[in-house]
């Protein structure tokens, strides 16, 4: 069997940049032998959370949606592709829901000190993909820090950021054939690679 590769599309439009490059990813993810699952936050009912803090308390959260399903799916997969627009200099508000309700996962770990493994440590790896119509690369600042402590919640390693800036229009990202070529790239070396990955993220940035 495969590593489990999980693609999450944060974008609100269907067949957008982030969306493309993320299935070439997968489809290089797949080429080296992975199972990928291809998942987008639209199609899914995930309310926002509420700061009850009752995950303080019992690690889980008690707003009943489509989050535990897809919390089930990140927790098994061993490689995560996660695809989101820049909108305002951040993540897109799809992203935003998912991201926060992995509050529970953060209380798990940090407030109950409890393991998300009860088989221990796991090679679990993070590719991130985010594109914005912006001509500056600051944007992606603030894009590397969010996923950072979100990937560390989930007890990933975060691995590559594959970023393109100054892309806006629907599809537009089939102009930039390198960028596709990059993100299949990336999408099978997250999956076929052995070494150990290094201390800070593989950094592609394209224009």
């Amino acid at each position: 069997m495969g590593l489990r590769v999980l693609g999450i599309s944060a974008s609100p439009r269907a067949g957008s940049n982030s969306d493309l490059l993320l299935r070439e990813a997968l489809a290089g993810a797949e080429s080296a032998g992975a199972e990928v699952e291809y998942i987008r936050l639209c199609d899914l009912n995930i309310a926002g959370c509420t700061e009850c803090n009752a995950c303080r308390k019992t690690g889980r959260c008690i707003i009943e949606d489509d989050y535990q399903e897809i919390a089930e799916k990140m927790l098994a997969a061993d490689r995560l592709i996660f695809a989101t627009p820049i909108f305002f200099m951040t993540v897109c508000a799809q992203a935003k829901l998912l991201i926060d309700r992995c509050q529970c996962l953060w209380a798990n770990k940090y407030v109950l000190k409890k393991p998300l493994f009860a088989t221990g440590p796991r090679d679990r790896r993070a590719m991130v993909i985010a594109v914005g119509g912006s001509k500056s690369s600051r944007m992606f600042e603030n894009i590397k820090l969010t996923m950072k402590y979100y990937l560390d919640t989930l007890d990933m390693h975060y691995w590559a950021n594959l970023f393109v800036n100054k892309t806006e229009g629907l599809g537009q990202i089939t102009e930039h054939p390198s960028a596709l070529r990059e993100a299949f790239r990336l999408g099978k070396e997250l999956t076929s690679s052995a070494q150990a990955p290094s201390k800070e993220p593989i950094e592609v940035g394209l224009t």
